[in-house]
């Protein structure tokens, strides 16, 4: 693996349009969103190195709640202190909320009409055509040998299958639903 040279610590509003930025790309959802700060913050800025980055999503996993969330928190902490984490957690939740607000304020006037519903059926697959494409890029930065390989198709499986087992022990809750 080579190692990135990183450039001088961004400017502090350099980084703020950047988590502001990221807080309106939505779609996607975590694997989006971790998507895109590695390809923003590592590939094309260089404000951190990849093992730094794969290091900190390791430990943001382990931690109960949104890992990308938790993830940007603690790059902009690592970038500019306790305002540089705060204001990438502010930025980082509060375009989204005003994404859904909006999206629930069109969908309570016009979703019970047929163009609604074609245009939500529409961006289905786009997001998950995102979420793919995040799945490939992220697995061919962090999958490295044919362990790497196992382990994943391993933990997918179990995560994908092992619901099912798990919905005979409690028949109401369930992990994924494909029922839309």
């Amino acid at each position: 693996m080579k190692k990135n040279k990183l450039v001088p610590v961004p400017s502090f509003n350099e980084a703020i349009r950047f988590w502001f930025k990221l807080g309106w790309i939505s779609f996607g959802g975590t694997l989006g969103h971790i998507h895109i700060m590695h390809d923003f913050l590592v590939d094309k800025k260089k404000w951190i190195s990849s093992s730094r980055f794969f290091h900190a999503l390791s430990l943001c996993m382990l931690l109960p709640g949104p890992e990308a969330q938790q993830l940007a928190i603690y790059i902009g902490w690592q970038l500019h202190g306790k305002k540089g984490g705060i204001i990438a957690g502010v930025f980082f939740i509060l375009p989204s909320m005003f994404i859904l607000l909006a999206l629930s304020c069109i969908y309570v006037s016009y979703g019970n009409q047929q163009w609604m519903n074609a245009i939500f059926g529409g961006l289905k697959p786009a997001v998950v055509a995102i979420i793919f494409h995040a799945v490939w890029s992220v697995g061919k930065k962090a999958l490295h040998t044919i362990a790497h390989y196992l382990f994943a198709v391993l933990a997918f499986s179990s995560i994908f299958f092992l619901q099912y087992f798990h919905a005979l022990y409690y028949p109401g809750y369930h992990y994924i639903s494909f029922n839309t």
